[in-house]
Formats: structure tokens, sequence, C-alpha cells
């Protein structure tokens, strides 16, 4: 059974750093993209930041310049260093990746980490 795992959450003022990690588990055979999601109370889910196989990157225009993906694929581990941080920025955080695992590529979510900027 495959599981993504976050850490790394936390208060943090506004113009502080954090740094999430999300660490998948299980029989794995491959991964590919792997990405960020946020959620605010009130709004949907929305695509933070996404690196592929490949380690191609993208963002959301509301975070270029202030975050960066990143993963190590000898830990099977993604990350967000984020820089900067406002209070727009907090939401719960989610983890994602497709993991190819018995036989079949599938999607898989993290349970989220909350970041809260505030003052």
């Amino acid at each position: 059974q495959v599981q993504l795992v976050e850490s790394g959450g936390g208060l943090v003022q506004p113009g502080g750093s954090l740094r999430l990690s999300c660490a998948a588990s299980g029989v794995i055979y491959n991964i590919g993209a792997m990405a960020w999601y946020r959620q605010s109370p009130g709004k949907q889910r929305e695509l933070v930041a996404i690196i592929t196989g490949g380690s191609s990157t993208n963002y959301a225009d509301s975070v270029k310049g202030r975050f960066t993906i990143s993963r190590d694929n000898a830990k099977n581990t993604v990350y967000l260093q984020m820089n900067s941080l406002k209070p727009e920025d907090t939401a719960v955080y989610y983890c994602n990746a497709e993991i190819y695992s018995r036989g079949r590529w599938s999607d898989y979510w993290g349970q989220g980490t909350q970041v809260t900027v505030s003052s």
C-alpha cells in the first residue's frame, strides 16, 4: 500500500520561510510527476507547483519567485521551499504524486499539512 506523508507545516510570520516535505512509501516501482496543492477555507484546491519525472518545474503565478519545488528520487521525496511568505499563503498544503505500483499508475494524495502565515 502506497502512502504519502507530509511534514514541515506550521505557523510563521509574514516574510518568513518554511520547507515542506512529502515522502512516499510502500511498494513503489516508479514515480512520475509530483506536486503540491493548497486549499484555503471556502476556496477550491489549487495547484501550487509541479515537478515532472525529468525534473521540469512549473509554478502558480502567485508563488513564482518565492517557492521552489524539488525532489530526491533516491528518497521518494518531494520538497517545497517557501520563502517570503504572505498571509494569503495560509492554507492546508497537500502533496500529490503519480506512482507506479503493483502493475499500474495511480494518483496518490497526502493527508495535508497546515501552513499559517500570521503576525
